[in-house]
Order: C-alpha cells, then structure tokens, then sequence
C-alpha cells in the first residue's frame, strides 16, 4: 500500500526559560508596580515580534528551580514565587539572538537549551517547499 504523505524532518531547537510567576517585564517601581506586565507573557510576546516558530508559558503547581525552596500552589492564594516556564523554539541561530536582544530580561533565569527535529508533513510527491499552507496544514 503506498504512502499518502512524507515526512521532512528539519533541524529546530527548544529553549526553557524559567522565571518566577511574580517576575515583572519592567523595573518595580511606585509607578508600575501593579501595571507591569507579568515577565513570562512579555517573553512570549517578544518571541512572536521576533518571528520565532513557537511560545508558550507552562505554569507549575509544585517545584523549584535556581536551587531556591519547593513551593507550591494553594488553593486559597497564588504564590508569586513559583516557577513558570517559558518555552520557545526556532533555530539555534534564532534563539540565541533572542537571547542577547532580550538578555536585561533574562540575566539570572535558568535558561536550557534542546536539540529537536521539526517534521513537516506533506503529499506523497509534493516538495515541502513547494507545498501550499493549505498542503502543510495538517488535520487528525
């Protein structure tokens, strides 16, 4: 029975940046104290603007990270402390830009860096880049 589709894999990488939930995109001041955007949806805002492929942010329930306490969400309160992560893939090339571009926003985070391999999906026959969105879009 022949194959409908191809795979084409591509080499992409994977960074996990994690941060606190409390963690602001701008110095705590007086002023923007409770106006600064939280710094894990800044960081994902920035990684759409700078044309990387994926971001999202993972909150946690429990862990640590940096060495720093176990902490934990309760029920009753949300603990600014605890660990987000923020993850975001590209190429290396792309992501280590990202870094030093932003690097006043990421100085002191763990920051962890993974090899991955992207698959596209496409007809049997079709070329991906001669593929169409439409072609590239795939559907369960």
């Amino acid at each position: 029975m022949p194959h409908t589709h191809q795979v084409t894999p591509a080499e992409i990488g994977m960074l996990r940046i994690y941060l606190w939930r409390g963690d602001k995109s701008e110095p705590r001041t007086a002023r923007s104290l409770w106006g600064a955007k939280p710094l894990y949806r800044e960081l994902v805002q920035l990684a759409k603007a700078d044309g990387l492929m994926n971001a999202t942010a993972h909150p946690t329930q429990y862990g640590y990270s940096n060495h720093g306490p176990v902490r934990e969400d309760g029920s009753e309160t949300i603990d600014p402390q605890l660990t987000v992560c923020v993850e975001v893939i590209g190429h290396r090339e792309q992501l280590e830009q990202f870094c030093r571009r932003h690097g006043d926003l990421l100085g002191g985070k763990v920051i962890v860096y993974k090899n991955l391999e992207h698959w596209s999906i496409t007809p049997a026959g079709l070329a991906h880049e001669d593929a169409s969105p439409q072609e590239l879009a795939v559907t369960p």
